[in-house]
């Protein structure tokens, strides 16, 4: 594998400002407007500039151009990529005031100076000293015993040392581990003392892959990123972890006492769709309106800052623990200092100080009152109540395919975040959203309606657009309406879900032209290819398709990785896939090692264990356009008669997107979109 080098801008001021993921999309439009000469002029950027994130649909051409002669009238005037940097930041935060404006453009605008002269011209990232302390104290906490970090902690908050740790990519990972325990195979890090830069590579690959895997955002964020400790991003990569790792519990599969904080069962569909931190919420004013607490508890900030909800909840959850003096203290600093002794009495760690509280820190509170929960919810456990919560929840295939697209879709980057693919996409509108990110143009916005929606048949207009979409790219749609989504089937969710990622799957493949020549995807092609890959390699393993029995004991896979890339699976740590201890063990190693080339993944292991043909499918396409896209990269594309493009033979101009489709339904409801819009 090669080794990455990030784009370097000689300004470390200026660099901070983006990630590695950014400065590579801004590098590459920069190039695009080089004229014959080689040369990019200021009067080149209009277009350029209009394109880009936060600027697109805000600012037009000529006042693009109008805030551009600010700094020069001369368009002829030739700009380096530092000026087209600074040029697009200050056209950035025009762009953000328009809109309604941010603390952050606010300052920007008022502070800012030309953009071809001034190397400050927008804000610097800052860090809270707070929040890092306290993320420190967790990882001393829990990975204080690690036989491989063990050596390098306790971490002094105080300095930076954990940025410092972070730079190797194991720290990330066993943190990950300790939030999803089992979501890396911890024989794929590479714990070496000193790592060279290709197994340092690896570790942030195989960790920004994992984070992903766990629901994690981690757009905009690249290895380079992580190599270089830039401090905002791995503070926020680490607070999405805890906070993950925090949250678990606040579901009803986990929890089922959650139940008691609704009436009947359309409330605990209401709650099954909740995100955590809104379940959270609910928990924590469930227990303050019983306690008499007259105010409701609405964010994790200001509504906690004098310190009066913490000491009614905790008066309620610990009587025995209460004293009057919490709440009869006139200072918030006082009372939150007497908030956190009574906590710690529950053994909670301190996530907060009384400054955090007094200031409203939103994620330190979070973590604090997720704490008291773990500690002690406070839930009756009635058994009828808890064994109807049980039949809400679905079916363990259910469960991992819903957790699979759940996690797919949360990573395309779309705007909406989802908690629950079955309550969360009824509305229309995030299928909306994807259909427009991996097919762009498919979608009229003027016809959809935005969330939230009052009028039912709203969102049967959008869920109808979303269905006839889907028939234009060729989808298995027989019988379905866009009633049907609204409904909530699960089952024809689930399978236009999967129709969705394959079909981006196939489309991704197919865009690498060195191997497809712009000819359509099919199955069989994936099938050929894997089989062709590893039959090269001087193995004997084949798989017949993608839900062949033999496939559980992962060594095809293994295989496979092994074709792709010689160095990457370490054969010692290999079992024979003989009983079901042994199978889990190569499955679990293969997704990290997948993860660890650079495939996104969402499977689990069981899916290979037992041959889950979707997700077999999702894997093995994965590992080929790794492989593809780094021949491509590294290599002249092969000519068709070349062995590694002999499969191209067996692609066909067909799509082939309904192999795994949705089944025919009793009647025949293959309705088409209303003609009444907005």
């Amino acid at each position: 594998m090669s080794g990455f080098v990030g784009v370097l801008v000689s300004d470390p001021w200026l660099q901070s400002q983006f990630t590695q993921v950014e400065l590579r999309t801004l590098q590459s439009k920069f190039v695009s407007a080089r004229n014959q000469s080689g040369k990019v002029i200021l009067g080149a950027l209009p277009p350029i500039m209009v394109q880009l994130k936060s600027i697109v649909d805000v600012l037009k051409q000529d006042e693009v151009k109008d805030i551009l002669s600010e700094s020069s009238t001369d368009f002829d005037q030739e700009i380096d990529f530092e000026s087209f940097l600074r040029a697009y930041l200050n056209l950035q935060a025009r762009a953000k005031a328009k809109v309604g404006g941010s603390k952050r453009a606010s300052a920007f605008l008022k502070n800012s100076s030309s953009f071809l002269k001034s190397s400050t011209t927008t804000l610097r990232h800052t860090i809270s000293e707070s929040e890092k302390s306290s993320y420190v104290a967790h990882i001393n906490s829990f990975l204080g015993e690690d036989s491989f970090l063990n050596k390098y902690l306790p971490i002094d908050p105080s300095s930076n040392s954990l940025f410092d740790l972070a730079k190797d990519g194991v720290l990330l990972c066993k943190l990950i581990n300790v939030a999803v325990p089992g979501t890396i195979d911890e024989r794929a890090i590479n714990t070496k003392p000193v790592l060279n830069p290709w197994e340092r590579n690896e570790n942030h690959t195989l960790c920004l892959n994992s984070a992903k895997a766990i629901g994690c955002t981690v757009v905009n964020i690249g290895t380079q990123d992580l190599i270089e400790a830039r401090p905002h991003l791995v503070l926020g990569l680490i607070s999405q972890i805890i906070k993950i790792q925090m949250l678990a519990d606040l579901n009803l599969k986990n929890t089922p006492q959650l139940v008691e904080l609704v009436e009947d069962s359309k409330d605990v569909e209401e709650l099954i769709g909740l995100a955590p931190e809104k379940v959270l919420l609910k928990w924590m004013n469930f227990h303050l309106k019983k306690a008499g607490y007259k105010r409701v508890v609405t964010n994790f900030s200001s509504d906690l800052k004098d310190g009066e909800a913490y000491a009614h909840l905790l008066n309620a959850l610990a009587p025995e623990f209460s004293t009057r003096s919490t709440l009869d203290a006139t200072d918030p600093t006082e009372r939150a200092k007497l908030v956190i002794e009574q906590a710690e009495k529950l053994d909670c760690k301190r996530y907060v100080t009384p400054i955090d509280i007094v200031e409203g820190s939103t994620n330190l509170n979070l973590a604090f009152v997720a704490q008291i929960f773990q500690k002690r919810n406070g839930l009756s456990v009635d058994n009828e109540k808890i064994s109807f919560a049980e039949l809400m929840t679905d079916d363990a295939e259910t469960s991992r395919e819903e957790r699979c697209f759940r996690l797919w879709i949360n990573s395309l980057g779309i705007d909406s975040y989802i908690n629950n693919v079955f309550e969360d996409i009824r509305t229309g509108w995030v299928l909306l959203e994807i259909l427009d990110k991996i097919s762009p143009g498919s979608v009229n916005w003027k016809l959809a309606t935005k969330p939230p929606i009052k009028m039912p048949f709203r969102k049967v207009e959008n869920c109808n657009q979303v269905v006839s979409i889907g028939k234009e790219l060729n989808f298995s749609l027989v019988n379905v309406a866009g009633n049907d989504i609204v409904q909530g089937n699960k089952k024809l969710i689930l399978a236009f879900l999967w129709q969705l990622m394959r079909f981006t799957m196939l489309q991704l493949l197919k865009n690498l032209r060195s191997h497809s020549q712009g000819k359509e995807i099919t199955d069989s092609v994936i099938l050929n290819w894997a089989n062709n890959k590893v039959k090269k390699s001087g193995r004997t393993s084949q798989m017949e398709s993608f839900k062949d029995r033999s496939l559980s004991n992962g060594t095809f896979f293994l295989e496979l990785l092994s074709a792709v890339e010689p160095r990457v699976v370490n054969w010692g740590l290999v079992t024979k896939g003989e009983n079901d201890e042994d199978k889990k063990l190569n499955a679990t190693y293969i997704i990290s090692v997948a993860r660890k080339l650079g495939c996104t993944i969402f499977l689990l292991p069981e899916d290979i264990m037992e041959v889950n043909q979707k997700m077999i499918l999702t894997l093995t396409a994965s590992i080929m356009f790794w492989s593809l896209q780094r021949k491509g990269a590294d290599s002249e594309p092969s000519s068709p008669t070349e062995p590694e493009a002999a499969d191209n033979d067996s692609i066909t101009p067909t799509v082939d997107i309904s192999n795994l489709s949705i089944e025919d339904q009793d009647t025949n409801n293959d309705s088409p979109a209303p003609d009444e819009k907005d």
